[in-house]
Parts: structure tokens; sequence; C-alpha cells
């Protein structure tokens, strides 16, 4: 059972359900340690003064916040805890918004919410069912350790998720962007096209198909070298070039998608054929 982060209770009206979040995600990241090569010993990071060239106990150690021309300001433990939001062990539901109304650039975080105790069972199911009828997600704000965010509450079957979500001015405007202008001159011969194809590709949304071929070809070389197996990789066979324009690569995938089947189902039986991938992207036989 993944640890509770966060206890407290979902408030809107005067109806209170109290309620446990839980991270929604598990990273699968591959992490590595810097070795020395020589001897195979861990190589260590140490805190250095720039000036005196002397490694500085963690004591000595102040946060500073850069201003121009190299100057800094030191803001203390003291002085940042006096600015933490009041942790509030709430999460006040401000309003019910449409799904369709959130832009997906704003979330952040997800957590499961949980009925924290039997007295919670029946509001937390009276929410839940409530927001399923109505399609709604709701809006509140959250305190997480020191940092108050904007939540989206919604549900997911028996379950009420909880979304940590950016600010507004968290997000780079489109407008700031420095790329061509997105409207060029396509012809509605070109536009029909690229819809069939799209057409052509659509399928239900099924994660479960997904994986991360990367790092299970990672895993799968780490395994070998671990069991002492010499890993031989061979040269990826040659991609297929381009089209030379639209229209010829527009006509190249329709032809594709017709005749070829699902690309990342063909993808994943190719690996099983021929072996793992290693983590450049070579295939890799393992050797006794």
């Amino acid at each position: 059972m993944p640890r509770s982060i966060w206890s407290g209770a979902i408030s809107f009206g005067l109806v209170t359900v109290p309620v446990r979040l839980v991270s929604a995600v598990r990273r699968q990241d591959v992490h590595f340690h810097q070795l020395h090569a020589e001897d195979g010993a861990r190589v260590q990071h140490r805190r250095f003064c720039s000036v005196e060239d002397r490694e500085v106990p963690r004591e000595e150690i102040v946060r500073g916040y850069e201003l121009e021309g190299g100057r800094y300001v030191v803001v203390t433990d003291e002085e940042l805890e006096r600015l933490d939001p009041e942790r509030t062990d709430t999460i006040d539901i401000e309003r019910f918004v449409d799904l369709a109304e959130i832009d997906p650039i704003l979330y952040d975080s997800s957590y499961y919410a949980t009925p924290n105790g039997e007295v919670a069972v029946k509001p937390y199911d009276l929410l839940r069912r409530a927001m399923a009828s109505s399609g709604k997600v709701a809006i509140g704000r959250v305190v997480i350790r020191t940092k108050e965010h904007l939540a989206a509450i919604r549900p997911v079957g028996e379950t009420l998720t909880v979304a940590t979500m950016l600010f507004p001015d968290e997000v780079v405007p489109r407008d700031e962007l420095d790329s061509p202008a997105a409207r060029g001159e396509v012809t509605d011969r070109e536009v029909e096209m690229a819809c069939r194809l799209v057409e052509s590709l659509s399928a239900e949304f099924e994660p479960e198909h997904l994986h991360d071929e990367r790092r299970e070809r990672l895993l799968e070389l780490i395994d070998c070298k671990a069991r002492g197996e010499e890993v031989v990789t061979e040269a990826e066979p040659e991609r297929p070039q381009p089209a030379p324009d639209l229209m010829a690569a527009l006509e190249a995938s329709l032809a594709g998608s017709r005749g070829g089947g699902d690309g990342a189902r063909g993808r994943s039986s190719g690996d099983e054929e021929g072996g793992g991938r290693s983590a450049g992207g070579s295939r890799t036989r393992a050797r006794a």
C-alpha cells in the first residue's frame, strides 16, 4: 500500500469528507551512480567555496537569490518559514467546472484520495456519485508540505482523484514561442488526406498496451551484463527516407496504415523476434 502524503478533508458546502492523499504515480526511471572507472568506487560530491577553495560544512551554507551583476540576497530558513502558507487540513472546493474547460497543460501531479476511516465512507461516496452524475470536476486549493496548490478533484471509477495544478503564470504563453506562423498554405485536398490518415490511425486509448520500450531494453542490457554475458550490438536497419513532398507523404502514410496494421504492435512483435535493443537504440544479443 503506498504511503499517505497528506491527510485532511475535502469540504464542499457544510459536508466534510475525511480523506488521505496517496501518490497515483510510481516513477520507473532507471537510476545510475557515478563510479570511478579505475577502481569502481562511488564518486562523492562535495560542496566547495569558490573563493576559499575549501570544502564547506552544511552549517555554513545559506540560501541566496541571484540579482543582476552577480549580487545575492540571502534569505534565512526562519524567513522562509514565516512566508509559508497556513497549513490547513482541508481542500475547500471553490467551484465545479466541466472537465473540457481545463487545459491539460495545467495538470501537475496526480494523487488518489481515499476515505480516511469508516466515518468518511458515506460522504465520500456521496461526493463521488454526485460528481459522476453531473460530469463536473471540483476545483479547490490544498497545501502540501509548504506549497499551496490548485487542485482538480474528479471521480475515476470508484475512486476520487486529486490532480495538483499549475498556476496560470507558471505556463509559458504561446505568443512567446519562437516558431514560424502556424498557418501555412495547405490545400483542401491535403487537409482531406490528413483527416483520412487520422481516421485510419484512430483507435480506443488502451494505456495498458503502452510500455517504456527504452527502459525495458536498458534493464535487459543491465541483466545481461550482470550475468556476465557478452552483449553484441548490431547496427540498426536503415530507416525509410521521408517522402519528397507533403502530398506524397500523406499518400504513403495512408497506404502504410491500410497495409501494415498497427505500427506500435508491429514494432513490439519485431523486437520480440529479434531480441532486445540496447539503450542506444541498436539491437542487442547476449552471448555466454
